[in-house]
């Protein structure tokens, strides 16, 4: 019997040997590290100068006073967009850009154009007073919210792998106006307590009390909820198709247009005095904010049922278990699965199920944009990257997975058999976790239990196929065993019990557009890729069988 390679027979990239020797005859300022030099010096010196004309606005002790109270709401609001982005969870650097960039470069551009905005209408029409209306209600909107949408467009070009969806948009977005409010907030906090220290106000008379009751308790919000709604443009813009160029620039302007209005909407209540300001906040900033709220957590269950959806067609193709897309989509059981894995194998085995749970969820999401034709162009190198780090981490986050998919599965009738069974009512499963005891029977007849299948004979253990077929067949069924730590193709024991496999067929055929596989599994010669095939993406062959299957059955 032959044994396949360790990972699946893909043929090489194309790109690979070109990107390489390119690489090689690159400019100095084509290096990723020339780049990320670039960037830091600019946030910093843009820092610098920001930190520098704040201070002079509001003295060292109103910049220490506005500092103190500016800050209370960010963790608060980072923890936010941090708990909507969980499902895929994007890379922390590109939150700490986001935030750098709001903070620093947005804060200064903002402040130097309406500087200088307000002061030319000022000198223009003779009328200082109107020239600060008309600065607040539309110079502002426009640079600030052009300055902070550059973070989300920054990311969006230079970062699209991790710009996937609308609560890509919505977390970039939110971040990037949380720092900036950040930044705004020691502005008028420093300015309102300077104010205070030479009227001698003090106490909730003081203007500081009034600046931090509108700006942090009642509104902390404010700024993010505009930004949002640019994010949401670059959002729905990445769903898009590559060919959709018009759709990927009009979004995002649409998005950044309604963001400039609302933001002037709410500079703009000021003027209409105290009614007009609770008004305007009653009738649009509160229900917009619920609106947008109840719409990024209905995305966020959307893409929990993506994950569920998309990942049986790798489970039957046998690179992940039938237990691990109930328990992917289920946030309670990701949880569940990291704690688990901590407390068995320590906190590198947690971290390594949260990478596996990323891992597996960026497959999901890349399968669906696969299916509905909006796949890119490195489709078949994604898909085949991300499966290998699955497969990497398969020993520690699989145990884990099926654990957290028992605990969290509703109650199932099972029949108890009399004789022993691995892998239920406390006998223990293979693997490299301590058994926990009893377990309760999950939606997939208790991991191992018959279930209502009956015994099944033949090779036992999970992965098998069916004993061999003969010459042009793929085999009889075979037995599901449990999932313990054994090789999924090692041989189990004779007459172990479990649910009856599939017989392998040629393959389903795929919807236009998205990615097909070639039945549960279908096995490829090494070197080979696996038969039947994607419909819509360029170069994709199927979904790939996993590693450890003979040739032919």
């Amino acid at each position: 019997m032959a044994i396949s390679p360790p990972f699946p027979p893909y043929p090489p990239d194309p790109g690979t040997a070109a990107e390489g020797s390119g690489l090689r005859h690159a400019h100095w300022w084509q290096h990723k590290w020339v780049r990320y030099g670039a960037l830091i010096t600019l946030l910093a010196l843009s820092g610098l100068v920001i930190l520098a004309l704040v201070r002079e606005q509001t003295g060292t002790q109103g910049f220490l006073v506005g500092l103190g109270l500016a800050i209370l709401p960010v963790p608060l609001l980072i923890a936010a967009f941090r708990w909507l982005d969980r499902v895929e969870p994007g890379p922390w650097r590109n939150l700490i850009f986001a935030f750098a960039w709001g903070a620093c470069a947005a804060a200064l551009i903002a402040i130097v154009a309406n500087s200088f905005a307000t002061r030319w209408i000022a000198t223009s029409t003779a009328d200082p007073s109107s020239a600060d209306t008309l600065g607040a209600t539309v110079i502002a909107p426009v640079v600030e919210e052009s300055a902070k949408a550059a973070a989300v467009l920054l990311v969006f070009l230079f970062r699209r792998r991790d710009f996937t969806g609308l609560v890509d948009g919505v977390v970039i977005a939110g971040v990037t106006a949380t720092g900036f409010a950040f930044t705004e907030n020691i502005l008028y906090l420093g300015t309102a307590f300077g104010t205070d220290q030479l009227s001698g106000d003090s106490g909730i008379a003081s203007v500081t009390a009034a600046t931090f009751f509108v700006r942090v308790i009642m509104s902390p919000f404010a700024h993010p909820l505009f930004t949002v709604l640019t994010g949401i443009g670059f959002g729905i813009a990445a769903l898009s198709g590559e060919g959709r160029r018009v759709r990927r620039v009009l979004l995002p302007l649409g998005g950044l247009l309604l963001a400039m209005g609302m933001h002037a909407l709410w500079n703009g209540s000021s003027v209409l005095g105290a009614w007009g300001f609770f008004a305007v906040y009653g009738a649009f900033m509160v229900p917009a904010f619920g609106v947008l709220t109840w719409l990024v957590v209905w995305t966020r269950q959307r893409e929990l049922g993506t994950v569920r959806e998309e990942l049986p067609a790798y489970a039957a193709a046998g690179w992940i278990t039938p237990a691990e897309p109930y328990a992917l989509g289920s946030m309670r059981a990701r949880l569940l699965a990291r704690k688990y894995a901590r407390q068995h194998l320590g906190k590198p085995a947690g971290r390594t199920v949260a990478q596996y749970e990323a891992y597996a969820t960026s497959l999901a999401f890349l399968r669906h944009r696969g299916r509905l034709g909006r796949a890119g162009a490195d489709f078949v190198s994604r898909e085949r990257e991300l499966l290998n780090e699955l497969w990497r981490r398969k020993d520690v986050a699989r145990p884990a997975l099926e654990h957290a998919a028992r605990m969290t599965a509703p109650p199932v009738p099972v029949t108890v058999p009399p004789w022993p069974v691995h892998g239920m009512y406390g006998h223990p499963v293979p693997g490299p976790y301590p058994h926990p005891g009893p377990v309760r029977p999950g939606p997939y007849g208790g991991y191992g239990s018959p279930a209502g299948y009956g015994a099944a004979g033949g090779s036992g253990s999970y992965g098998s196929h069916g004993a061999p077929g003969g010459p042009g067949t793929h085999g009889a069924p075979g037995a599901y065993g449990s999932y313990g730590g054994q090789h999924p193709h090692a041989a189990g024991p004779a007459g172990q019990h479990g649910y009856a496999g599939q017989p392998g067929h040629m393959g389903q055929p795929a919807p236009v557009g998205g990615p097909g596989y070639a039945g549960p599994p279908a096995p490829a010669p090494p070197g080979h890729p696996a038969p039947s095939g994607h419909a819509g993406s360029p170069g994709h062959t199927g979904l790939p069988t996993h590693p450890g299957h003979t040739p032919y059955g």
